[in-house]
């Protein structure tokens, strides 16, 4: 198998590794990042990002991720196609094998595989991808104010989500499976407390309908049981609350994770468990998962493997 020596290796592209590559490149690490599955991350799939500093009249997804690549291409990052099939931590060099048939050994490594949402299933979830359908209102909620929007999930997620849009939207309705919530005893008491919050109980949504975009939703009440009940909620906006898988498998046998998957790090910092290993944007972000503060990590990744090269010599 071919194998190439490197400093720095930067796996998944996105926010954090794109700006992991513009600063581990200033810095003269000479960073090979390879982009994934999904060059430039989930934000290519967000039609208008209005919260990203330096945009006053707002950016679409796909050009915010291209600027960013041009960026860490202009400071000589080496960006190339191909996934992480396998790694090994366990001693150095640090070994990742790309798509099956290339061994990259690094001196320091930063992940920043990401996370991907939860969804249903649904193909109304992709037919109304970025058209009213979102896994994030903290990025998206901002366009549905004085509207009526559905959140699906009944955990902290999904409360989250539900109370954060009930500061901008009309109505929120919470649809939940079970005929009870799932989430914390506080985050309950916020989501039914709140007058504009609707929570429906025991309905399964499936399926969603509008002409350029969703206007409603097609639920069923207490599925399967014989009071089966099937009716359309006209809804503007359609919100995942059910949560997100990090991108992390590959690396868990080395790395550790949270319950949920996502690699742990020192407070405050990229650290990992592993000495110049280290983890960036939404894989070790369960809180946040914002562009900036993915953009952040990034930049403090690439310090951090800096910092440690120096170290070493």
């Amino acid at each position: 198998m071919d194998t190439e020596k490197v400093k720095c290796l930067i796996i998944g592209s996105g926010p954090a590794g794109y700006t992991a590559a513009i600063y581990a490149s200033r810095a003269n690490l000479a960073p090979v990042l390879y982009e994934g599955l999904q060059p430039g991350g989930q934000l290519t799939t967000t039609s208008e990002i209005e919260n990203f500093p330096g945009y006053p009249e707002g950016i679409g997804g796909a050009e915010l991720m291209e600027d960013l690549r041009k960026q860490a291409l202009r400071f000589g990052a080496d960006l190339r196609n191909g996934v992480a099939t396998a790694v090994d931590f366990g001693q150095k060099p640090y070994k990742v094998t790309i798509d099956e048939e290339k061994v990259i050994e690094a001196q320091t490594v930063i992940v920043a595989t990401g996370a991907a949402a939860k969804y249903l299933g649904l193909d109304d979830e992709k037919k109304y991808a970025g058209m009213g359908v979102s896994a994030c209102a903290t990025c998206d909620g901002f366009f549905y104010r004085k509207k009526v929007v559905a959140v699906v999930g009944g955990g902290d997620t999904a409360c989250e989500e539900a109370s954060y849009l009930a500061g901008l939207a009309s109505k929120v309705y919470l649809v939940v499976r079970k005929p009870f919530l799932r989430a914390s005893k506080i985050m309950q008491e916020r989501v039914l407390n709140n007058e504009k919050i609707e929570v429906l109980f025991e309905h399964n949504a499936v399926g969603l309908y509008g002409e350029d975009g969703v206007e409603g939703v097609h639920l069923v009440k207490r599925m399967g049981e014989s009071d089966e009940t099937r009716y359309d909620l006209p809804i503007d906006g359609f919100f995942l609350g059910i949560g997100h898988k990090p991108n992390s498998d590959v690396f868990k046998p080395y790395l550790t994770t949270d319950e949920t998957g996502y690699i742990v790090t020192e407070p405050g910092t990229p650290r990992t468990n592993v000495p110049g290993v280290f983890a960036a944007g939404d894989v070790a972000d369960p809180h946040y998962r914002q562009a900036i503060t993915a953009a952040a990590s990034g930049c403090q990744a690439a310090i951090e493997a800096e910092r440690y090269l120096l170290s070493q010599r």
